[in-house]
């Protein structure tokens, strides 16, 4: 008897890395993003380092919004003459409306699709599917599978410094006066993300404080959990995450320290020099 044959499905916030990219299996919705007049696709005609300049250069606002139900639909239905089941795994929902998208769509489709809500975003999200992607190989039932990749979502933590206030206030996620008191100060809040939601967990006035808490997190984290991987997210300053990869693997030898971009979705929201570190417990 062959193994059940399964497609996958993302959205564009997922972090691209090679194991997806060179994976027949897998498939990925883009975003889109407008500026000014025009709309972009996420990850197929604008990435993120042409947004921020955009945004810099002519000073335009960004807007994203989320793929509608007929491109969900249509997939699916290419999908289901040559797969047994589709997992489709996609940002939180409390970020986007996504994932609603993508359930409905599923509901007009005859192959069975099971859609996740990550409850987060970029390569934690990846490594959400690569173990899923993992498990199917080792003979896995969906049912299995959804239960193994639901449990992991339940021990993740995620925390980002915000590196663009303007740009959390020019996507509706900071109201004015916090916009105009936070720049005065030069504040930088740290938002965690938990059950999906962004929550401010703390200010800080500086990068290097931002970074001395976010390590007291991760510390904090390690008292209870056994963690083995931890991911640094970065808006576009690769040297400044990859900096911080090489100090935190300095500290923690026992753990795996990557960095990962954010993308261009997430950069309209919470803009380039944004950071965050995140992981999942064993």
């Amino acid at each position: 008897m062959r193994n059940m044959k399964i497609a996958w499905v993302t959205d564009s916030t997922a972090c691209r890395v090679d194991e997806l990219e060179n994976n027949e299996d897998v498939y990925v919705v883009p975003m889109n993003i407008l500026i000014g007049n025009q709309e972009y696709q996420d990850g197929v005609d604008l990435f993120p380092q042409e947004l921020f300049k955009f945004l810099k250069e002519n000073g335009a606002d960004a807007k994203t919004s989320q793929p509608s139900i007929g491109v969900f639909q249509e997939l699916y239905t290419k999908l289901q003459d040559n797969y047994d089941h589709i997992f489709s795994l996609h940002v939180s929902a409390a970020f986007s409306g996504t994932i609603s998208s993508a359930q409905q769509a599923a509901q007009l489709v005859d192959i069975p699709v099971t859609v996740i809500d990550s409850k987060i975003l970029s390569y934690p999200l990846t490594k959400l599917i690569l173990d899923g992607i993992e498990a199917a190989k080792e003979g896995a039932k969906p049912s299995e599978i959804e239960k193994q990749v639901l449990t992991k979502i339940n021990t993740g933590e995620t925390f980002v410094m915000v590196g663009s206030l303007e740009q959390l206030h020019k996507s509706g996620r900071m109201n004015g006066v916090s916009f105009f008191l936070g720049s005065m100060l030069k504040i930088k809040p740290i938002l965690a993300i938990k059950d999906g939601k962004l929550e401010v967990v703390e200010k800080v006035r500086s990068i290097a404080k931002g970074h001395i808490r976010m390590k007291d997190y991760l510390d904090h984290a390690l008292q209870t959990k056994d963690i083995i991987e931890v991911y640094i997210l970065y808006g576009l300053n690769k040297a400044e995450a990859d900096s911080w990869v090489s100090d935190l693997s300095g500290k923690y030898p026992e753990i795996n320290f990557s960095s990962h971009e954010l993308g261009a979705v997430i950069g309209v929201h919470a803009g380039e020099d944004t950071l965050g570190i995140s992981w999942f417990a064993e």
